[in-house]
C-alpha cells in the first residue's frame, strides 16, 4: 500500500512517528539515534525512516512547512498507516520575554490564525490541544534532562512573512512562541482519535532580533530530539 505522498507499505511505519519539518532533520535523527534505520519514503524528498530506540520500533519522517503540508502527512499516517502517536519536533520563534534561544517549548495548546478547522463544520471555535499522555511524558523527560523548557500555549500561523506586525498581540495573551504546524496536527489527531504533541526548540526571537543558523536548526537541537524519543518509548 502507498499514497501519493508516501511509498511505504503497511507495517513499514511504527505506531509512533517523530515528525520534524525538515526531512534532513529526520535523516539526522535516524542516523544518530535509531538502531538499524531503514528509509521507507523518499517521495518529494520527504524522507521517512524506521528503526529502534531502546528496543522499541520508532519512525521519523519530515512534514514539510505549514499546516497544509503537515495536514497531508499526518492524515495519511493516522488513517492509512495506523499510526497512533505523532510527535512534532520542530523550530519555533519565541515571543515571550521569558523564553531564550535553544529553550524547548512543549505545546499544551496551539492557537492559530488559520481557517484549517472550517473543514470540520463546527458550530464554534475549536481549541487545538496536545494529548495529555504524551505531554506528561515529555515534561518528565525534560525534567530528567535538566534542560531549559517551558510548557504552555503557542501560535500556529499560516504566514511566515506577514504584511503587518501581529506578534505582540499574541504575546500579551501569554503565548510563548510562533510556528506553522502544531494546530493542524492537533486537529487531525483529535478527528482521528489519535495522539499528538508538538515539542519545539527556539531558533529565533523575532521581537529581539536574535536567530540561529540553518545548520544549527538541522543538527544541534538534540535536547528536543531526546525528549521526544523518551516520550515515545516510556
Amino acid at each position: 500500500m502507498s499514497t501519493p505522498h508516501n511509498s511505504a507499505n503497511k507495517g513499514d511505519i511504527a505506531k509512533t512517528v517523530l515528525m520534524p519539518g525538515d526531512p534532513l532533520r529526520a535523516k539526522f535523527i535516524a542516523e544518530n539515534f535509531l538502531e538499524n534505520p531503514v528509509c521507507y519514503n523518499q517521495v518529494r524528498g520527504m524522507l521517512g525512516y524506521t528503526g529502534e530506540y531502546k528496543g522499541k520500533k520508532i519512525s521519523v519522517q519530515g512534514s514539510g512547512m505549514g499546516m497544509p503540508s503537515i495536514g497531508i502527512y499526518s492524515y495519511e499516517l493516522f488513517h492509512e498507516y495506523d499510526v497512533d502517536n505523532i510527535i512534532r519536533i520542530g523550530t519555533i520563534g519565541a515571543i515571550a520575554d521569558t523564553v531564550e534561544l535553544r529553550d524547548v517549548l512543549i505545546a499544551m495548546g496551539a492557537c492559530t490564525n488559520s481557517n484549517y478547522a472550517s473543514q470540520f463544520k463546527l458550530p464554534g471555535t475549536y481549541a487545538p490541544i496536545a494529548s495529555y499522555e504524551l505531554l506528561y511524558k515529555a515534561v518528565e523527560a525534560a525534567k530528567a534532562k535538566k534542560c531549559s523548557y517551558h510548557v504552555g500555549n503557542i501560535l500556529s500561523s499560516d504566514t511566515f512573512y506577514d504584511d503587518g506586525e501581529t506578534t505582540a498581540d499574541w504575546q500579551k495573551m501569554n503565548v510563548l512562541g510562533v510556528e506553522m504546524e502544531a494546530a493542524a496536527l492537533y486537529m487531525n489527531a483529535a478527528r482521528a482519535g489519535k495522539n499528538a504533541l508538538c515539542i519545539a526548540t527556539v531558533s529565533d526571537c523575532p521581537l529581539r532580533g536574535l536567530s540561529l543558523s540553518a545548520e544549527d536548526r538541522q543538527t544541534t537541537f538534540t535536547d528536543m530530539m531526546e525528549i521526544a524519543l523518551e516520550a515515545a518509548v516510556n
